[in-house]
Protein backbone atom coordinates (compact mmCIF):
# COMPACT_ATOMS: atom_id res chain seq x y z
CA UNK A 1 0.00 0.00 0.00
CA UNK A 2 1.49 2.96 -0.99
CA UNK A 3 1.83 6.55 0.99
CA UNK A 4 2.83 9.35 -1.09
CA UNK A 5 2.95 12.43 0.83
CA UNK A 6 2.53 14.77 -1.59
CA UNK A 7 -0.56 14.94 -4.02
CA UNK A 8 -1.63 16.66 -7.15
CA UNK A 9 -4.86 17.63 -8.13
CA UNK A 10 -4.56 17.18 -11.86
CA UNK A 11 -4.50 20.83 -13.22
CA UNK A 12 -4.32 21.01 -17.12
CA UNK A 13 -2.83 24.11 -18.10
CA UNK A 14 -4.66 24.99 -21.38
CA UNK A 15 -3.70 27.16 -23.84
CA UNK A 16 -7.01 29.12 -25.82
CA UNK A 17 -6.14 28.59 -29.52
CA UNK A 18 -9.07 29.38 -31.02
CA UNK A 19 -12.25 29.13 -28.86
CA UNK A 20 -14.42 29.45 -31.67
CA UNK A 21 -17.10 30.35 -29.66
CA UNK A 22 -19.98 31.69 -30.89
CA UNK A 23 -21.78 34.02 -29.98
CA UNK A 24 -23.00 36.44 -31.83
CA UNK A 25 -22.44 38.31 -35.18
CA UNK A 26 -24.45 40.88 -35.10
CA UNK A 27 -23.71 43.38 -37.99
CA UNK A 28 -23.51 47.00 -37.32
CA UNK A 29 -26.92 48.04 -38.27
CA UNK A 30 -28.84 45.67 -35.90
CA UNK A 31 -30.18 46.54 -33.22
CA UNK A 32 -28.49 46.04 -29.31
CA UNK A 33 -29.81 43.84 -26.80
CA UNK A 34 -30.68 45.63 -23.91
CA UNK A 35 -28.61 45.09 -20.76
CA UNK A 36 -31.74 43.86 -18.36
CA UNK A 37 -33.15 41.32 -21.64
CA UNK A 38 -31.84 37.87 -20.86
CA UNK A 39 -29.21 36.42 -23.88
CA UNK A 40 -29.52 32.80 -24.87
CA UNK A 41 -27.83 32.66 -28.22
CA UNK A 42 -27.28 29.16 -29.51
CA UNK A 43 -25.28 27.48 -32.14
CA UNK A 44 -28.13 27.57 -34.42
CA UNK A 45 -28.51 31.40 -33.65
CA UNK A 46 -28.43 33.45 -37.35
CA UNK A 47 -26.22 35.91 -35.29
CA UNK A 48 -24.11 33.50 -34.00
CA UNK A 49 -22.96 31.96 -37.34
CA UNK A 50 -21.63 35.54 -38.98
CA UNK A 51 -19.43 36.62 -35.86
CA UNK A 52 -17.73 32.91 -35.98
CA UNK A 53 -17.39 33.48 -39.37
CA UNK A 54 -15.30 36.58 -38.69
CA UNK A 55 -13.69 35.20 -35.45
CA UNK A 56 -12.19 31.91 -37.01
CA UNK A 57 -10.94 34.08 -40.26
CA UNK A 58 -8.90 36.49 -38.10
CA UNK A 59 -7.88 33.99 -34.88
CA UNK A 60 -4.94 32.99 -37.10
CA UNK A 61 -3.00 36.50 -37.10
CA UNK A 62 -4.29 37.47 -33.58
CA UNK A 63 -3.12 34.59 -32.13
CA UNK A 64 0.28 35.30 -33.68
CA UNK A 65 0.36 37.79 -30.47
CA UNK A 66 2.45 35.32 -28.11
CA UNK A 67 0.39 37.00 -25.44
CA UNK A 68 -2.96 36.11 -26.91
CA UNK A 69 -4.00 32.46 -25.40
CA UNK A 70 -7.16 32.37 -27.58
CA UNK A 71 -10.25 33.68 -29.65
CA UNK A 72 -13.95 33.21 -29.28
CA UNK A 73 -17.35 34.91 -30.16
CA UNK A 74 -19.23 36.27 -26.92
CA UNK A 75 -21.21 39.54 -26.15
CA UNK A 76 -20.19 42.74 -24.78
CA UNK A 77 -21.89 44.35 -21.86
CA UNK A 78 -24.60 45.73 -23.73
CA UNK A 79 -25.66 42.43 -25.06
CA UNK A 80 -24.00 42.78 -28.33
CA UNK A 81 -22.67 40.27 -30.21
CA UNK A 82 -18.65 40.26 -30.08
CA UNK A 83 -15.10 38.55 -30.87
CA UNK A 84 -13.33 37.59 -27.55
CA UNK A 85 -9.59 37.93 -27.19
CA UNK A 86 -8.32 36.07 -24.47
CA UNK A 87 -4.91 37.63 -22.78
CA UNK A 88 -2.13 36.62 -20.78
CA UNK A 89 -2.05 39.85 -19.52
CA UNK A 90 -3.18 43.49 -20.40
CA UNK A 91 0.14 43.76 -22.42
CA UNK A 92 -1.47 41.89 -25.10
CA UNK A 93 -3.73 42.38 -28.24
CA UNK A 94 -2.27 45.78 -28.86
CA UNK A 95 -2.75 44.93 -32.29
CA UNK A 96 -6.07 44.24 -32.14
CA UNK A 97 -8.86 46.73 -32.73
CA UNK A 98 -12.10 47.71 -30.98
CA UNK A 99 -13.86 46.15 -33.99
CA UNK A 100 -13.34 43.20 -36.71
CA UNK A 101 -15.20 43.30 -40.04
CA UNK A 102 -17.81 45.67 -37.66
CA UNK A 103 -17.88 43.07 -35.18
CA UNK A 104 -16.88 44.64 -31.67
CA UNK A 105 -14.06 43.14 -29.71
CA UNK A 106 -13.83 42.32 -26.34
CA UNK A 107 -10.43 41.97 -24.46
CA UNK A 108 -10.41 39.64 -21.73
CA UNK A 109 -7.24 38.89 -19.14
CA UNK A 110 -8.22 35.35 -18.34
CA UNK A 111 -4.24 34.24 -17.44
CA UNK A 112 -3.32 30.84 -17.81
CA UNK A 113 -6.05 28.25 -18.53
CA UNK A 114 -6.35 25.13 -16.05
CA UNK A 115 -8.48 22.46 -14.92
CA UNK A 116 -9.66 22.77 -11.83
CA UNK A 117 -12.21 26.46 -5.06
CA UNK A 118 -13.86 25.87 -2.00
CA UNK A 119 -16.48 23.03 -0.44
CA UNK A 120 -20.00 24.36 -0.35
CA UNK A 121 -22.15 22.88 2.56
CA UNK A 122 -21.91 19.23 1.58
CA UNK A 123 -18.40 17.53 2.45
CA UNK A 124 -17.86 16.63 -1.48
CA UNK A 125 -14.53 15.19 -0.73
CA UNK A 126 -15.30 12.66 2.30
CA UNK A 127 -16.35 8.57 2.00
CA UNK A 128 -20.09 8.73 1.02
CA UNK A 129 -22.56 6.61 2.30
CA UNK A 130 -23.12 3.59 -0.02
CA UNK A 131 -25.09 3.63 -1.95
CA UNK A 132 -23.24 6.90 -3.21
CA UNK A 133 -24.49 9.82 -4.55
CA UNK A 134 -22.29 11.31 -7.69
CA UNK A 135 -20.76 15.03 -7.91
CA UNK A 136 -18.49 13.54 -5.49
CA UNK A 137 -14.30 12.89 -4.91
CA UNK A 138 -12.89 9.71 -6.76
CA UNK A 139 -10.49 8.94 -9.27
CA UNK A 140 -8.04 5.62 -10.16
CA UNK A 141 -6.97 3.22 -7.47
CA UNK A 142 -3.35 3.43 -9.23
CA UNK A 143 -3.31 7.32 -9.94
CA UNK A 144 0.35 7.42 -7.93
CA UNK A 145 3.48 8.38 -9.44
CA UNK A 146 6.36 10.46 -9.04
CA UNK A 147 5.40 10.65 -5.33
CA UNK A 148 2.03 11.83 -6.03
CA UNK A 149 -1.41 10.89 -6.20
CA UNK A 150 -3.80 12.16 -7.98
CA UNK A 151 -7.77 12.31 -8.71
CA UNK A 152 -10.75 14.50 -9.92
CA UNK A 153 -14.75 13.96 -9.30
CA UNK A 154 -17.01 11.18 -9.94
CA UNK A 155 -19.39 13.25 -12.28
CA UNK A 156 -22.46 11.62 -13.37
CA UNK A 157 -24.36 8.29 -14.36
CA UNK A 158 -24.83 6.76 -17.52
CA UNK A 159 -26.10 3.64 -19.37
CA UNK A 160 -26.48 1.89 -22.76
CA UNK A 161 -28.49 -0.88 -20.84
CA UNK A 162 -25.60 -1.36 -18.16
CA UNK A 163 -24.61 1.46 -15.66
CA UNK A 164 -21.55 3.36 -15.84
CA UNK A 165 -19.74 6.14 -13.64
CA UNK A 166 -18.84 8.96 -15.93
CA UNK A 167 -15.72 11.07 -15.71
CA UNK A 168 -12.73 12.61 -17.41
CA UNK A 169 -10.48 9.97 -18.88
CA UNK A 170 -7.39 11.99 -17.28
CA UNK A 171 -9.33 11.13 -13.82
CA UNK A 172 -9.97 7.45 -14.49
CA UNK A 173 -7.24 6.75 -16.74
CA UNK A 174 -4.62 9.35 -16.51
CA UNK A 175 -1.85 6.94 -16.13
CA UNK A 176 -0.69 6.58 -20.06
CA UNK A 177 3.18 6.26 -19.69
CA UNK A 178 5.50 3.87 -17.65
CA UNK A 179 8.18 5.12 -15.81
CA UNK A 180 11.25 4.38 -13.64
CA UNK A 181 9.51 5.10 -10.45
CA UNK A 182 6.02 4.05 -11.93
CA UNK A 183 6.17 1.15 -14.11
CA UNK A 184 2.47 0.75 -15.01
CA UNK A 185 -0.21 2.61 -16.79
CA UNK A 186 -4.27 2.28 -16.40
CA UNK A 187 -5.70 -0.76 -17.66
CA UNK A 188 -9.19 -1.84 -18.03
CA UNK A 189 -10.58 -3.09 -14.98
CA UNK A 190 -8.79 -0.93 -12.90
CA UNK A 191 -10.53 -0.05 -9.56
CA UNK A 192 -12.27 3.32 -9.23
CA UNK A 193 -12.43 4.51 -5.62
CA UNK A 194 -14.63 7.16 -3.76
CA UNK A 195 -13.09 8.92 -2.29
CA UNK A 196 -10.18 9.53 -4.56
CA UNK A 197 -6.65 9.17 -3.48
CA UNK A 198 -6.34 13.17 -3.19
CA UNK A 199 -8.65 12.62 -0.17
CA UNK A 200 -7.45 9.62 1.59
CA UNK A 201 -3.77 10.57 1.96
CA UNK A 202 -3.23 8.58 -1.08
CA UNK A 203 -3.57 5.45 0.94
CA UNK A 204 -5.14 2.20 -2.15
CA UNK A 205 -8.37 1.31 -0.32
CA UNK A 206 -9.67 -1.56 -2.47
CA UNK A 207 -13.10 -1.60 -0.32
CA UNK A 208 -13.38 1.68 -1.30
CA UNK A 209 -13.74 0.59 -4.48
CA UNK A 210 -17.81 1.88 -6.73
CA UNK A 211 -16.53 0.97 -10.33
CA UNK A 212 -14.32 -0.65 -12.68
CA UNK A 213 -12.45 1.08 -15.52
CA UNK A 214 -14.14 0.15 -18.55
CA UNK A 215 -12.36 2.62 -21.08
CA UNK A 216 -8.96 4.28 -21.65
CA UNK A 217 -7.41 7.59 -23.18
CA UNK A 218 -9.67 9.42 -24.89
CA UNK A 219 -8.22 12.75 -25.05
CA UNK A 220 -6.10 11.98 -28.53
CA UNK A 221 -7.78 13.02 -32.04
CA UNK A 222 -10.31 12.05 -33.75
CA UNK A 223 -12.06 11.71 -30.19
CA UNK A 224 -12.19 15.32 -29.28
CA UNK A 225 -13.40 14.90 -25.66
CA UNK A 226 -11.77 14.06 -22.53
CA UNK A 227 -14.13 11.39 -20.63
CA UNK A 228 -14.18 7.47 -19.60
CA UNK A 229 -16.32 5.52 -17.88
CA UNK A 230 -16.15 2.78 -14.70
CA UNK A 231 -18.50 0.04 -14.80
CA UNK A 232 -20.35 0.57 -11.37
CA UNK A 233 -19.71 -2.36 -8.88
CA UNK A 234 -23.96 -3.14 -7.63
CA UNK A 235 -24.84 -1.69 -4.30
CA UNK A 236 -22.19 1.22 -4.47
CA UNK A 237 -23.86 3.67 -6.74
CA UNK A 238 -27.57 4.97 -6.56
CA UNK A 239 -29.09 3.70 -9.24
CA UNK A 240 -30.91 6.50 -10.37
CA UNK A 241 -27.82 8.71 -10.62
CA UNK A 242 -28.38 11.03 -8.57
CA UNK A 243 -26.02 13.87 -8.16
CA UNK A 244 -24.70 15.40 -4.75
CA UNK A 245 -26.78 18.87 -4.00
CA UNK A 246 -28.69 18.67 -7.37
CA UNK A 247 -30.53 15.64 -7.33
CA UNK A 248 -31.46 13.56 -9.77
CA UNK A 249 -31.06 14.81 -13.69
CA UNK A 250 -33.39 14.15 -16.92
CA UNK A 251 -32.10 11.41 -19.36
CA UNK A 252 -32.31 13.53 -22.17
CA UNK A 253 -29.50 16.36 -22.91
CA UNK A 254 -29.20 20.16 -24.48
CA UNK A 255 -27.22 21.95 -25.97
CA UNK A 256 -25.27 24.84 -24.65
CA UNK A 257 -26.67 28.27 -25.47
CA UNK A 258 -24.61 31.49 -24.72
CA UNK A 259 -25.66 32.66 -21.51
CA UNK A 260 -27.33 29.74 -20.46
CA UNK A 261 -27.51 29.67 -16.66
CA UNK A 262 -25.39 26.69 -15.21
CA UNK A 263 -24.64 24.62 -12.59
CA UNK A 264 -22.41 21.95 -11.66
CA UNK A 265 -21.57 19.55 -8.61
CA UNK A 266 -17.54 18.44 -7.89
CA UNK A 267 -14.79 17.29 -5.29
CA UNK A 268 -13.77 20.81 -4.35
CA UNK A 269 -15.92 23.57 -4.62
CA UNK A 270 -19.16 21.36 -4.30
CA UNK A 271 -22.24 23.19 -5.93
CA UNK A 272 -21.90 26.06 -8.00
CA UNK A 273 -23.17 28.42 -10.51
CA UNK A 274 -22.34 30.04 -13.45
CA UNK A 275 -23.44 30.91 -17.20
CA UNK A 276 -22.14 29.63 -20.59
CA UNK A 277 -19.82 32.79 -22.16
CA UNK A 278 -18.77 30.80 -25.77
CA UNK A 279 -19.33 28.17 -27.65
CA UNK A 280 -17.54 26.15 -30.51
CA UNK A 281 -13.74 26.72 -28.74
CA UNK A 282 -11.09 25.63 -29.93
CA UNK A 283 -8.19 24.81 -27.46
CA UNK A 284 -4.38 23.66 -26.39
CA UNK A 285 -5.14 21.39 -23.53
CA UNK A 286 -2.05 20.85 -21.56
CA UNK A 287 -1.69 17.27 -19.82
CA UNK A 288 0.80 14.51 -17.96
CA UNK A 289 1.29 11.56 -19.16
CA UNK A 290 0.77 10.43 -15.65
CA UNK A 291 0.52 11.63 -12.02
CA UNK A 292 3.20 14.65 -11.65
CA UNK A 293 4.75 13.24 -14.98
CA UNK A 294 5.49 14.27 -18.30
CA UNK A 295 3.38 17.34 -20.23
CA UNK A 296 2.27 17.36 -23.69
CA UNK A 297 -0.66 19.02 -25.32
CA UNK A 298 -4.21 18.06 -26.77
CA UNK A 299 -5.93 20.32 -29.26
CA UNK A 300 -10.13 20.12 -28.81
CA UNK A 301 -12.49 22.09 -31.05
CA UNK A 302 -16.33 22.64 -30.58
CA UNK A 303 -16.02 23.05 -26.37
CA UNK A 304 -18.21 24.96 -24.48
CA UNK A 305 -16.55 28.01 -22.14
CA UNK A 306 -18.40 29.16 -18.56
CA UNK A 307 -17.53 32.21 -16.62
CA UNK A 308 -15.61 30.69 -13.87
CA UNK A 309 -14.39 33.85 -12.17
CA UNK A 310 -11.72 33.36 -9.05
CA UNK A 311 -11.99 29.95 -10.07
CA UNK A 312 -15.33 29.87 -8.24
CA UNK A 313 -17.37 27.35 -10.28
CA UNK A 314 -14.24 24.92 -10.95
CA UNK A 315 -10.94 24.59 -9.27
CA UNK A 316 -8.33 22.05 -9.45
CA UNK A 317 -10.19 18.23 -8.24
CA UNK A 318 -13.60 19.53 -10.40
CA UNK A 319 -12.38 17.70 -13.22
CA UNK A 320 -15.07 15.28 -14.22
CA UNK A 321 -18.05 17.31 -13.10
CA UNK A 322 -20.97 17.10 -15.18
CA UNK A 323 -22.62 20.69 -16.14
CA UNK A 324 -26.27 20.73 -16.40
CA UNK A 325 -29.04 23.54 -16.33
CA UNK A 326 -29.87 25.65 -13.33
CA UNK A 327 -33.46 24.78 -13.04
CA UNK A 328 -34.61 23.00 -9.72
CA UNK A 329 -35.87 19.80 -10.83
CA UNK A 330 -34.59 17.07 -13.24
CA UNK A 331 -32.06 19.44 -14.97
CA UNK A 332 -31.02 18.50 -18.35
CA UNK A 333 -27.01 17.84 -18.58
CA UNK A 334 -25.08 19.99 -21.38
CA UNK A 335 -21.40 19.01 -21.03
CA UNK A 336 -18.64 17.51 -19.31
CA UNK A 337 -16.17 20.33 -17.66
CA UNK A 338 -12.05 19.07 -17.61
CA UNK A 339 -10.23 22.17 -17.90
CA UNK A 340 -10.03 25.90 -17.58
CA UNK A 341 -8.58 28.86 -15.30
CA UNK A 342 -9.05 31.53 -12.59
CA UNK A 343 -11.78 33.11 -15.45
CA UNK A 344 -12.91 30.40 -17.81
CA UNK A 345 -13.70 26.89 -17.17
CA UNK A 346 -14.13 23.98 -20.54
CA UNK A 347 -16.25 21.31 -21.40
CA UNK A 348 -16.77 18.95 -23.81
CA UNK A 349 -20.56 19.13 -25.23
CA UNK A 350 -22.73 16.16 -23.47
CA UNK A 351 -24.19 14.32 -26.40
CA UNK A 352 -20.16 14.45 -27.79
CA UNK A 353 -19.31 12.05 -24.79
CA UNK A 354 -22.41 10.03 -25.35
CA UNK A 355 -21.73 9.19 -29.19
CA UNK A 356 -17.85 8.58 -28.44
CA UNK A 357 -18.48 6.32 -25.31
CA UNK A 358 -21.86 4.36 -27.78
CA UNK A 359 -18.53 4.12 -30.23
CA UNK A 360 -16.50 2.82 -27.39
CA UNK A 361 -18.81 0.22 -26.04
CA UNK A 362 -21.58 -0.30 -28.05
CA UNK A 363 -25.24 0.52 -27.76
CA UNK A 364 -27.21 3.83 -27.54
CA UNK A 365 -26.01 5.74 -23.94
CA UNK A 366 -28.25 8.13 -22.55
CA UNK A 367 -27.78 10.01 -18.84
CA UNK A 368 -29.07 8.01 -15.92
CA UNK A 369 -32.45 9.87 -14.88
CA UNK A 370 -36.12 10.86 -15.34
Amino acid sequence: MKNPTRFSLGLLVVVFVVLGLMIGCSETDRNPITPNEQVLLSASHPMILHAMEIQTLRTQKIMEDPEVVGTATGLTDKGEPAVLVLLKSAAGGKNVGQALDGVPVVKIVTGPIKAYGKPSGADHKARQTRPIQLGVSGGNINDIANGYCCGGTLGALVTNGTQYILSNSHVFANDIAASAGDPDIAQIGDLIVQPGLIDVSCYQYENDAVATLSTLTSFFPPTNVDAAVGDVITGTVRTDGSILEIGTISSTTVSASVGQAVKKSGRTTGLTRSSVSGLNATINVGYEDECNGVPFTVQYTGQILVTNRASKFLNSGDSGSLMVEDVSTNPHAIGLLFAGSSSIAVANPIDDVLNYLGDELGGTFTMVGN
